[in-house]
C-alpha cells in the first residue's frame, strides 16, 4: 500500500513536470497531465504487483517504461486538446522510469515487495 501512495504522489508530479519542462508534451490543462500521471500511477502500482520481486528490479523498470510510453503516447489521442510526439512520450517514459527504479529499489530494500522475506 505504501507503494500506491508514493506512486500517487510522485507519478502526476512527473507528468507534470514533463509538461513544464519539454515542449514535446503540451497538455491543454494541468487537470490533463495530473490524470495521466494518476493513469501512470495505478498502471505502475499494478505492473508491481504483478513483476516486482527480488532480482526482477530491472525487468519490472523496463516495463514500467514501456507501459509509461504507451500510456503517454496514447493520452495524445484521448485527451482533447492535447499534443505529444513520440520523443514527448520518451521523455515522459525516462523520467517515469528514473522514478519507478528508485521506488522498486527502496519496496525490495525494505522487504515490501511478495517474496522478500
Amino acid at each position: 500500500m505504501d507503494g500506491l501512495l508514493v506512486k500517487l504522489l510522485v507519478s502526476p508530479v512527473v507528468v507534470v513536470l514533463a509538461d513544464a519542462l519539454f515542449p514535446e508534451v503540451n497538455y491543454s490543462s494541468l487537470y490533463y497531465s495530473i490524470g495521466v500521471g494518476f493513469v501512470l500511477a495505478l498502471a505502475g502500482y499494478w505492473l508491481e504487483h504483478m513483476i516486482l520481486r527480488p532480482g526482477t528490479l530491472w525487468m519490472s523498470t523496463a516495463a514500467d517504461f514501456i507501459a509509461g510510453f504507451l500510456i503517454v503516447y496514447a493520452s495524445a489521442f484521448l485527451v482533447p486538446g492535447s499534443q505529444i510526439s513520440a520523443v514527448g512520450a520518451g521523455f515522459v517514459a525516462i523520467l517515469f522510469g528514473v522514478a519507478e527504479y528508485v521506488q522498486h529499489g527502496w519496496l525490495i530494500r525494505t522487504g515490501r515487495v511478495r517474496g522478500a522475506e
